[in-house]
This record gives structure tokens, C-alpha cells and sequence, in this order.
């Protein structure tokens, strides 16, 4: 199946055994992930393991469990509070080297004005230290079994990077379903609050930049009505 704008996934069976095929548009996607997955092989931390790695895929061991978000409401946030010692746990692991470094916010910021966006405070926080981050912390790249977290998938945007920002990013993508997602992250990784939401303008001009090049216009239309509201939203 298609997976966003940078590839595609397939189920592959061999042998009574499940495996999890994933083409990358862009080999240095692929580079990436591999890196991150083997960086974190050896770590108490639920991810599946390389099988093969192809010029421009990769083949990994099918993860059990659903998408966090699968199920009702509660049950989601229970398994936010769940994931976030798990992200904090990446985040105090030693990064492997050659990992891309974070997204230049100053550009993004730049051409999210540069685009019409709706008006944001694009200011951008101090960086609190570097580390190692996932780079797409969302309910559709984590699994789970009832309360647990059983894996953590698509390591393709991984990066060197403030694991605040990271942190802020994942709070303010699962605060747009539901409000009360944000206190159970940030509270369960133990972060300060007003720390985190400084960094949320940065990436809403980030989704909507992407909405923008990548579609599809509902999103995009969606996003900025909210946007124009900002704060409020």
C-alpha cells in the first residue's frame, strides 16, 4: 500500500513467516532508516529487525499490534502516557553517527511566510541539547496491544535532534484529535509544559507547508481554518 509521499509498503509471507517489504522514493530515506534500526537493534525499545536491505528497500519482521489510535478514545490516551518513557528512552540513547541533523526551522519559518500562510508566531525556541529522535512520533507509527506499546515503526525521517521539539511535535499532532492528549504525553515523558508548547506555531507551519506541496487540499483547507484562529483552536 502507499505510505504518504515518500513510498510504499507490502505484507510478505515466506515460509509460514510474516515480513513487512518497505520502497523508498528516496534512497537517502531508506539510508536513514536503516541506520536508525540498526542503532537501536541492540536497545529495550520494540522495533522490528532488518531482514534484507535493498537498493531501495528494505525487508523487516511483521510487529505485532494495532495502531495507537485503533480503538476508543481512552484507550488511546492510556497508550499515549504508555509510549512517552519510550520516547524518552530514545531520546538518552547515544546517536548513532551520520544521523541526519533536524529540520532547519529557520527556513521553514521562512518559507511558510514566504508561502501566505495564515499568521503564526514563528518564534523559534532555544535548543536545549541534542539527541537522538525518531522524527515522526504519531499514533500511525506506533503499534500496540491493548495497554502495551509493542512497536515503533518508519525510522526514515530519524534525525540528530532537540528532543523537546520532538516531543512538542508528536504533543501537538495528538492534541489535534483530542485535547487531553497533550497533558498525558508531555506530563508521562515529564517535560515542562510551557517548554513544549513553545515550539507548537513551528510545526503547524511545518504540516502546512506539507499539506500544501503534498495535499490533499481537504487537509490543507482544514488545517488553515484552524490555523487562522490560532491560538484558540
Amino acid at each position: 500500500m502507499r505510505q504518504g509521499a515518500v513510498g510504499s509498503v507490502r505484507l510478505v509471507k515466506h515460509h509460514d513467516r510474516s515480513f513487512v517489504e518497505k520502497r523508498f522514493t528516496d534512497r537517502s530515506r531508506r539510508d536513514t532508516e536503516v541506520l536508525a534500526l540498526r542503532a537501536v537493534a541492540e536497545e529495550d525499545l520494540p522495533v522490528p529487525e532488518l531482514v534484507e536491505i535493498g537498493s531501495e528497500s528494505i525487508m523487516m519482521t511483521l510487529m505485532p499490534g494495532e495502531r495507537l489510535d485503533a480503538g476508543g478514545a481512552d484507550r488511546r490516551i492510556d497508550r499515549l502516557r504508555t509510549s512517552a518513557p519510550l520516547l524518552r528512552r530514545l531520546h538518552e540513547l547515544q546517536p548513532p553517527r551520520g544521523l541526519p541533523i533536524a529540520p532547519d526551522d529557520t527556513s521553514i519559518a521562512r518559507r511558510y511566510r514566504d508561502a501566505g500562510g495564515p499568521s503564526l508566531p514563528l518564534a523559534i525556541p532555544p535548543i536545549s541539547r541534542l539527541t537522538f529522535c525518531h522524527g515522526d512520533w504519531t499514533d500511525g507509527n506506533l503499534l500496540a496491544v491493548n495497554g502495551s506499546v509493542t512497536a515503533i515503526v518508519d525510522w526514515e525521517a530519524a534525525h540528530l535532534g532537540d528532543p523537546l521539539r520532538e516531543l512538542s511535535r508528536a504533543a501537538w499532532a495528538a492534541g489535534r484529535k483530542d485535547p487531553r492528549s497533550f497533558d498525558a504525553l508531555v506530563t508521562a515523558y515529564g517535560a515542562d509544559p510551557v517548554l513544549v508548547e513553545a515550539w507548537f506555531p513551528i510545526h503547524a507551519a511545518e504540516l502546512w507547508l506539507w499539506f500544501d506541496a503534498a495535499g490533499p487540499p481537504a487537509y490543507l483547507e482544514q488545517l488553515t481554518a484552524e490555523l487562522v484562529r490560532w491560538p484558540s483552536f
